[in-house]
């Protein structure tokens, strides 16, 4: 159960240990029961919708006590700087969001970061475990942090393994796009500074985003993600996240989207793999891209390696950072934010230069 959309850290008391445990069981017994658990097929019983397995997640976290990640404490706002929340709606729905809108933006607008999060986070978590707010003060961008509607999925996971959730103009990209495109409208920012970026489902969002509005976004950053069309159904989604999915075709040629990926080489729950087959999915850029280079380096405490594909002006097309002894969890986190760690490189940082000043060597 816990690794099905991105489960929950491991309670460290015994008793919430056991009882995460008695609900990791009883939502498999329930997958296994209506055929959805790879190698497995229901007898006599109808195939559950996803959102009737995501029913029964969510009771069995309830019966367990873990409903979800409490919401992290707010960061001080600085003076001048604006956090409100929005609520957009498209012909798939509505969803709130949280827009950052640092005070060194009276200086000038430099471009507009959408921030997905991932399963059982909010964007006040999401805010808070990445530092995203900081960077953008340093660098007067801003921040747009969508929030997933409980009822569209009962861990608040981005629905990446939808069919009617990865085409343009049709569910969640419908509707984070009209964000993107308000935010762009509001601060007079254009395609070349828009940019996308999220953690595991989130990442997978932040990936089909990219795929079907590529006149919206010009980079995404991928964190222990998965590549665009790794799944269709829940079945499916449990075979990409353990490294045993089809790789799948992108739905055009080659591709100017910038892409920056980061995963963990102990991350047990979006397998590693997941992360190179979505660096191999951005490295669409044609004739042009002249130079593939590998580095190796230490941030952090933990070990990366780096491989960056960039065209003949030197510029980086796509950078896959693999880290270490990381899990599931963004890299160079923030204390309090959820699915965070400390150590390694700042997955933030990093993304931020790659997306504003891409010719600027990685530090």
């Amino acid at each position: 159960m816990d690794h099905l959309f991105t489960g929950a850290p491991r309670p460290a008391d015994d008793t919430r240990g056991s009882r995460l445990d008695a609900a990791g069981d009883l939502v498999r017994r329930t997958l296994a029961q209506h055929g959805l658990l790879p190698g497995t097929s229901g007898e006599g019983a109808a195939p559950q919708a996803p959102h009737d397995v995501q029913g029964t997640i969510a009771r069995a976290l309830a019966q367990a006590g873990l409903g979800g990640a409490p919401a992290a404490p707010a960061d001080p706002i600085p003076d001048g700087a604006v956090l409100r929340t929005d609520t957009f709606t498209g012909q798939s729905g509505s969803r709130d969001c949280l827009t950052y809108i640092p005070a060194s933006a009276a200086r000038g607008v430099t471009g507009v970061v959408m921030m997905l999060h991932g399963c059982t986070q909010n964007p006040q978590d999401f805010a808070k475990g990445t530092g995203m707010n900081a960077l953008a003060e340093t660098h007067r961008f801003v921040v747009v942090y969508p929030a997933q509607a409980r009822g569209a999925n009962a861990q608040s996971c981005w629905n990446w393994f939808s069919k009617g959730d990865q085409r343009r103009d049709r569910g969640e990209p419908e509707i984070l796009a009209i964000m993107a495109r308000a935010a762009m409208a509001e601060h007079g920012v254009t395609r070349d500074r828009t940019f996308v970026a999220g953690l595991s489902a989130g990442a997978a969002m932040a990936v089909i985003l990219g795929e079907t509005y590529p006149d919206i976004f010009a980079a995404v950053g991928a964190h222990s993600g998965l590549p665009f069309g790794a799944a269709s159904d829940v079945a499916s989604a449990f075979a990409a996240m353990s490294g045993q999915g089809a790789e799948q075709t992108p739905p055009s040629g080659t591709s100017d989207l910038r892409t920056i990926v980061f995963h963990g080489t102990a991350d047990t729950t979006v397998h590693p793999s997941n992360g190179a087959a979505i660096a191999r999915g951005a490295g669409r850029h044609g004739p042009d891209v002249t130079v593939s280079t590998d580095d190796a380096g230490q941030a952090g405490g933990r070990r990366y390696r780096r491989n960056v594909t960039a065209d003949a002006d030197g510029t980086p097309l796509t950078e896959h950072w693999v880290v270490e002894g990381l899990g599931h969890a963004w890299s160079g986190g923030r204390p309090g934010g959820s699915h965070t760690d400390a150590a390694g490189p700042d997955a933030s940082a990093q993304m931020v230069r790659f997306f504003l000043d891409p010719a600027r060597p990685a530090t």
